[in-house]
């Protein structure tokens, strides 16, 4: 028995891609793009702050009572706090600067960036 074309979407179905996430202008593309690229940043920032942060923290255990030791692990906790605190200072700035002043951003879609045009 040959199968033929609509057998085939009869027994599995037929796969339509959504319509939402294909943009259809390249402006909406390129700022997707730049959106998701932020996401990443600001996320493989902050893992890294608190893996840093927990190696400072398991230096200061298995220091016992070295104060060399200890002072290095208490600097490692400082360097992660500090950049836990200038990553969301500079978050807010980002997002005062593009959704209140400059209206890059959506108010409800914070990483939804739209491009400014000439055009709009």
């Amino acid at each position: 028995m040959k199968l033929m074309a609509n057998d085939v979407d009869d027994l599995i179905g037929i796969i339509t891609p959504p319509v939402d996430s294909i943009p259809s202008n390249p402006q909406d593309a390129i700022a997707g793009f730049i959106g998701l690229g932020i996401k990443i940043f600001m996320f493989t920032a902050g893992i890294l702050m608190l893996l840093y942060l927990m190696w400072g923290a398991l230096d200061w255990i298995i220091s016992s009572g070295d104060k060399e030791k200890l002072t290095k692990a208490q600097q490692k906790i400082m360097n992660a706090v500090i950049g836990i605190i200038v990553l969301i200072f500079v978050l807010v700035v980002f997002r005062v600067l593009t959704v209140d002043i400059l209206h890059i951003f959506e108010d409800e879609g914070f990483f939804q960036f739209t491009i400014p045009s000439i055009n709009d």
